[in-house]
């Protein structure tokens, strides 16, 4: 209803004002779906305007083109935006020829101008495609779509997605770190992989429908968006959240040029599931303090300090400890854990995303086969990706980028040597 008040807060003149501004049609067609919604008073009177060029006024003798008149009106419909709106439309025909004459702005005002995009978001962020008829929201007059519409529509919209965010180039990009983590899909795991920029941007880089986290697949992957423009050559940071496919996909295409952070909050988890419910927090807290130390000694230090507690409280969980020790530490090998630790410590930046993921496709009830699935998880990533904020600290990346490139030289300078 807010929109029909405003429409009234417009006087007439107003609207012949913003259509004077367009000399063809086409333009005026343009202009007038942007003019939401003061579009509808503007359409009557452009339909208007091109019935009075093609017979002349209603009761003119002289007629600009010889044969063809008014001939009443017939109800019709138009779109304002992504809004089906009905609507009375004046009617030319031709009495020599006998055929009625079509109205050049209908046709275009019949013609959803921004359709596909306005619905695909809807659809998008919950709106059952069932239930869009009853949530048309331009004017009281609006009237919904089938649902089977919407359905073609959307599909033709997130397909668009999908090879949008499959193809695009990565080249323009300066990437210092690499999240990568997989979200279930019924039967299927997809692995995204969020790229981080030397600027703190983050860039949804793609994703890949796999059974499980396994090397050969995410290798492919990785692969894939080298092939991209993915470039590495100075060194990435890689965060993963402890999957062995992951991490050994990472170190086979990526090599000594990777250094590899095992996300902290993980780790911790794993250690204290090994517990009694009664030692898990106090173990909790410990780990937690433990990691959060200024500097790699310190943390290092404190952490096996807890080691040899859960030597002899749970040998189990003292082993859980010990796997991926260093590189849970690997923020603080790299002298940043103070500057970037509370945006690289965890996967959290790539949990959020995927929450966000659940967020848009949990709706689904049942997935029909992998292109569905795709289309969604494609759509859904690149809606968020407008939302995504550069990281804290990202000031400091630039130093993260020094030492991971100082890092790869002494390993590259190691495996010479070794040679």
């Amino acid at each position: 209803m807010r929109k029909v008040i405003a429409i009234k807060g417009r006087s007439k003149k107003e609207v012949e004002e913003a259509l004077e501004k367009a000399e063809k049609i086409d333009s005026r067609v343009e202009l007038i779906q942007a003019l939401i919604p003061i579009g509808l008073d503007a359409v009557k009177d452009l339909l208007q305007e091109e019935v009075r060029s093609l017979a002349g006024g209603r009761y003119d003798r002289e007629r600009p083109q010889p044969g063809q008149v008014r001939w009443g009106r017939q109800r019709s419909s138009i779109y304002l935006a992504d809004q089906k709106i009905p609507l009375m439309v004046p009617r030319i025909r031709d009495r020599r020829g006998n055929v009625e004459i079509p109205l050049r702005s209908l046709e275009g005002l019949q013609t959803p101008r921004s359709f596909d995009q306005g619905l695909f978001h809807k659809v998008l962020k919950g709106l059952s495609c069932r239930d869009y008829r009853g949530c048309a929201e331009a004017v009281p007059q609006a009237f919904g779509i089938s649902s089977s519409t919407v359905s073609q529509r959307f599909i033709r919209a997130s397909r668009k997605k999908l090879e949008e965010l499959l193809s695009r180039r990565l080249d323009g990009h300066d990437f210092v770190a690499l999240v990568l983590d997989g979200k279930r899909f019924a039967s299927d795991e997809m692995v995204v992989a969020v790229g981080i920029t030397v600027e703190g941007q983050k860039i949804i880089l793609g994703f890949i429908q796999t059974a499980t986290e396994n090397e050969s697949a995410c290798s492919d992957f990785l692969r894939g968006l080298m092939d991209r423009g993915l470039r590495y050559d100075d060194g990435i940071l890689a965060i993963l959240d402890g999957s062995k496919g992951l991490k050994k996909a990472v170190e086979r295409v990526f090599g000594d040029k990777a250094q590899i952070h095992r996300c902290q909050w993980h780790k911790r988890e794993n250690v204290v599931e090994y517990l009694p419910k009664a030692d898990q927090e106090t173990m909790r807290r410990k780990l937690q303090r433990a990691y959060e130390q200024p500097t790699y000694d310190k943390a290092k230090e404190a952490l096996l300090k807890i080691k040899g507690e859960l030597k002899v409280m749970n040998l189990s969980a003292m082993k859980s400890l010990e796997e991926g020790f260093e590189e849970t530490l690997t923020l603080h090998r790299l002298g940043l854990f103070t500057e970037l630790g509370k945006s690289l410590k965890t996967t959290n930046l790539i949990e959020s995303i995927n929450s966000g993921l659940g967020q848009r496709t949990d709706k689904v009830d049942r997935w029909r086969n992998s292109e569905q699935k795709q289309r969604w998880v494609a759509s859904a990533l690149l809606d968020l990706e407008k939302g995504l904020r550069r990281i804290k600290g990202y000031r400091h990346l630039p130093r993260l980028k020094d030492a991971l490139k100082s890092t790869a030289e002494k390993e590259s300078q190691k495996m010479r040597k070794a040679a």
